[in-house]
């Protein structure tokens, strides 16, 4: 029996009507979208298993809710197929819990962009980007998926609550899947199965990106990513706030040749990654006077190395790393992992 949507319905004359009247309104991120039609929203909520007014998260301060058939209506708006939408709905999921902190995320001056981190068999599956040009334009999967997540926030949560000054362009899509490789995937190290498809969602600033053409050893990579976390302008210097980290397959290389593991990396970044309170008091995040055990007091990008969230992806030739420093404070906002329910076809 087909399911009935709730949404009102608005017929146009043709695509271009449909499109000004979108842009007028205010429901795109500035780019045209494919227009909504009942049909392929009945297929996205099809290929999730989902009924129209199953609710999928909510911004609880402003009285906001997801339910799935709006959450399938931006999906197609962004450009989706529906095999994608189960990751979608995930992701919705995960931005939704508590943990996540979403209000603050998506109402702060700072401008966090919703990094969307996809492992497991789904990623073969939709044939998203784990390699060359990974943060960049290209892949259907990886632009429209986090490009839905971005519409849902702005169309379902309110875009007059984000009062970001500066923003970045990781806020209309900031999508990727991890490449498979001798390391434990990310949401193996978070607690789920190798088998288990789950996308990662992190609040992030921008990629700032790290080059390493000449070092030899896994310590020297290292320290020059460790110089660019500990940057004393992030919300990371004086506070607990997470890190991800996405380390380039040939960086990896040098990494994997000298039998060094995720925890490794993680272990040895928490440790050089810091300043001493000095400096802090310098750039006048301490106002306080410098006294001279400030020079021996050392404060850490991170507050524990499992507060890194490590990547392994990107082109193989290059090397060039980076980093995203977390939004404000860890007890606002962490990193979720969330399970992908598969139920179209192929799925798991």
């Amino acid at each position: 029996m087909k399911q009935a949507l709730v949404s009102e319905s608005i017929e146009f004359e043709d695509p271009d009507q449909a499109m000004e009247t979108f842009f007028r309104k205010g429901w795109t991120d500035g780019l045209p979208v494919v227009p909504p039609t009942e049909e392929k929203v009945l297929r996205f909520l099809g290929a999730a298993g989902l009924a129209s007014g199953d609710i999928l998260g909510a911004i609880p301060e402003r009285n906001r809710v997801f339910t799935a058939e709006k959450v399938a209506i931006n999906a197609v708006m962004a450009g989706c197929l529906p095999e994608y939408f189960p990751v979608v709905v995930a992701a919705v999921r995960a931005i939704s819990r508590p943990e996540f902190g979403l209000h603050g995320v998506s109402a702060s001056t700072a401008g966090a962009g919703l990094l969307m981190v996809v492992n497991g068999p789904i990623c073969r599956e939709l044939a998203m980007n784990d390699g060359q040009n990974l943060m960049a334009p290209g892949n259907r999967a990886n632009a429209t998926i986090g490009r839905a997540v971005r519409l849902v926030l702005y169309n379902l949560g309110g875009r007059e609550f984000d009062r970001t000054t500066l923003g970045h362009p990781g806020k209309y899509t900031f999508c990727i899947s991890e490449q498979e490789s001798e390391w434990e995937p990310l949401h193996v190290m978070r607690g789920l199965t190798p088998e288990t498809s789950a996308v990662t969602v992190f609040a992030s600033e921008g990629p700032n990106q790290i080059q390493n053409h000449s070092a030899l050893k896994p310590e020297s990579i290292l320290n020059t990513i460790a110089d660019r976390m500990r940057a004393l302008g992030s919300f990371n210097m004086g506070g607990d706030v997470e890190f991800a980290l996405i380390i380039c397959p040939e960086h990896y290389q040098t990494l994997i040749k000298e039998v060094w593991t995720k925890r490794d990396v993680q272990v040895y970044l928490h440790g050089h990654a810091c300043r001493p309170v000095a400096d802090l008091k310098r750039g006048g995040l301490d106002e306080t006077p410098i006294v001279p055990e400030d020079k021996e007091k050392w404060v850490h990008a991170v507050a524990d190395p499992s507060r890194i969230l490590v990547i392994m992806a990107g082109g193989v030739a290059g090397r060039f790393s980076a980093c995203m420093p977390g939004w404000f404070n860890r007890h606002m906002s962490h990193a979720v992992t969330e399970p992908i329910a598969q139920f179209c076809a192929g799925g798991t």
